[in-house]
């Protein structure tokens, strides 16, 4: 059963006790990496404490315990998701953006040829366009993009005739930017039904609301630990078990083979013929442990607090300021998540960033990754404030005050 209180997260997270510039911490940069509970701490301490060694070589005590550690994150990730055949589906990578390289160079590089064309959409994090582009570059893919429209959504009036030729349309199921979530199901099926393969990049959903790949009805799905309240350096890149092992190997080297001859090699079966070297163990101690904690508060409930949270936000927002603060992305809470990117006439993001810090309130200022987005909306950069699982009306009190500063402050 889920006991959800953000001030029980809150209280389960020990960065949050920190004082910057003498005020309390306000946290609103969990767009860019969210928080790590103390479960999640303690989980990777105790690898690193109890049971620090290599995986799937070693047959002593701690060696065993540490591959039960890394395997079982593997089968709490395949439950997490709901992926169909288990284990054999999840491939752990350092990030989403290795997810998304490993797609494109293994499965793009054997999978696609010159003409065909992958489908990707202006608000995209340059992980989802960056290695098509590089394909593109290699093999000559064509790379076509969805537009986006004035208020902030996807334009698909033109969509049939986009994916004409389509071979994978790779999307965002919620944008880092906009905060704008997608109709994954609907596109999904509309991709299909024209014959494409579908690649999600689940980076900014799925610490956020429940994520089925199943009921999804995707073929790849992609995210990283640290956008759900686990570790830095661990990203999941999963997929049909068919599709994986027409996959060839991305990387070569120790524990991603089966044989070894002086006339060549023979790959591993299964996810470990993409995890060449020594992988991150401890942090996949971390992720299990995340997991856990997320099932414990409930995607759901997650869900529903953060909607209130953005709806709440939005509405102060746009009633404060006279107008000198204008919000990128859709004006209402919508089929919206948590992401307030802001802009403040005739101050740099930047600028206002560090005014905010002197309140204690963390925002990331940038391009976001998302550089043709931000060029659609001749934009160079926002300022972003973003929620998590242990954000409260409070911090939206703060960054208004914040705010006001900044606004005041530059006249």
């Amino acid at each position: 059963m889920s006991s959800y209180s953000p001030r029980r997260v809150r209280d389960d997270t020990p960065l949050l006790n920190r004082e910057i510039n003498g005020r309390p911490i306000t946290y609103l940069d969990s767009a860019s990496s969210t928080l790590p509970p103390r479960p999640v701490i303690e989980a990777m301490s105790r690898y690193y404490e109890l049971r620090h060694a290599n995986v799937h070589r070693g047959v002593y005590q701690t060696a065993v315990e540490a591959t039960d550690v890394y395997e079982g994150a593997r089968a709490a990730t395949a439950r997490f998701i709901n992926a169909p055949r288990g284990v054999d589906e999840i491939v752990f990578t350092k990030n989403t953006t290795e997810a998304f390289n490993l797609l494109a160079k293994s499965w793009g590089a054997a999978h696609l040829k010159a003409g065909d064309v992958v489908l990707v959409t202006e608000m995209e994090h340059h992980a989802n366009i960056v290695p098509w582009f590089q394909l593109r570059d290699q093999i000559g893919i064509e790379v076509r993009f969805v537009p986006v429209s004035d208020d902030f959504r996807l334009d698909v009036s033109g969509l049939d005739r986009l994916l004409e030729g389509v071979k994978l349309f790779s999307f965002t199921a919620a944008s880092n930017v906009l905060g704008t979530r997608n109709p994954v199901k609907e596109l999904t099926r509309i991709a299909h039904d024209h014959g494409a393969l579908v690649a999600l990049d689940a980076a900014q959903s799925v610490g956020h609301q429940p994520s089925d790949v199943v009921d999804l009805d995707v073929d790849f799905f992609c995210f990283s630990a640290h956008k759900m309240l686990g570790p830095t350096g661990l990203g999941v890149l999963w997929t049909r078990a068919a599709i994986l092992e027409s996959m060839p190997p991305f990387l070569g080297g120790g524990g991603m083979i089966a044989d070894v001859r002086v006339d060549g090699y023979v790959p591993a079966n299964g996810p470990t013929r993409f995890e060449a070297g020594t992988p991150p163990i401890a942090e996949t101690a971390g992720l299990a442990a995340a997991i856990r904690y997320l099932e414990g508060l409930g995607l759901e409930n997650i869900a529903r607090h953060e909607e209130d949270l953005t709806a709440d936000a939005l509405k102060r927002l746009a009633n404060e300021f006279d107008g000198r603060v204008r919000i990128i992305g859709p004006a209402d809470a919508v089929d919206r998540g948590g992401v307030l990117s802001l802009d403040v006439d005739g101050v740099h993001p930047h600028d206002v960033a560090q005014v905010l810090d002197q309140f204690g309130v963390c925002v990331r200022p940038g391009h976001h990754c998302a550089k043709p987005l931000m060029r659609r909306f001749n934009l160079a950069a926002t300022a972003r404030a973003s929620f998590g699982p242990y954000s409260l009306t409070t911090d939206t009190d703060v960054l208004l005050e914040a705010l006001e500063s900044a606004v005041t402050m530059f006249g």
